[in-house]
C-alpha cells in the first residue's frame, strides 16, 4: 500500500499578509488623496494625516517606506510651495512653484506605481 499523497500547499507570499492588504489599500487611497490635492488642496493635509494616523501599523513592512515616501512628500512640497509662495513676486518664485508641482507629480506615480508592484520605495 503506497503512502497517501500530500499536495503542499502554497506557502504565504512574505510581501503579503492578512492585514498587508488593508494596509495596501489604505497606501493607494494615500496615493490618490495626494493626487486629488492638485483640485482641492485640502486632501493633501488628509493624506498626511492619516500616515501619521496609521503608521504604526506598517511598521516593520515595506508599506513603511511608502508612508515615509509619502510624509516626506508632503513636507517638502509644504517648504518649497511656502519658499515658492514667498518669492511669487519675483519670477524665481513662480519657477518653484512649477517645479515643486512636477516634483510631487512625480512622486506621487513613482509611488502608486511601486506600491501597485508590491515594491517598496528606495530600493
Amino acid at each position: 500500500m503506497s503512502e497517501p499523497r500530500v499536495i503542499p500547499t502554497p506557502s504565504p507570499d512574505p510581501v503579503m499578509n492578512d492585514n498587508s492588504n488593508q494596509t495596501k489599500i489604505l497606501t493607494i487611497v494615500i496615493y490618490a488623496l495626494q493626487a486629488a490635492s492638485f483640485i482641492v488642496g485640502l486632501t493633501f493635509l488628509v493624506a498626511v494625516i492619516m500616515n501619521y494616523i496609521k503608521r504604526d501599523d506598517v511598521r516593520g513592512t515595506w508599506l513603511e517606506s511608502h508612508f515615509r515616501w509619502q510624509i516626506r512628500t508632503f513636507w517638502f512640497c509644504l517648504l518649497w510651495g511656502l519658499i515658492g509662495a514667498l518669492l511669487s513676486a519675483v519670477v524665481i518664485g513662480v519657477f518653484i512653484l512649477l517645479t515643486n508641482a512636477v516634483w510631487v507629480i512625480y512622486r506621487i506615480a513613482k509611488g502608486w506605481m511601486n506600491v501597485a508592484e508590491n515594491k517598496p520605495m528606495y530600493t
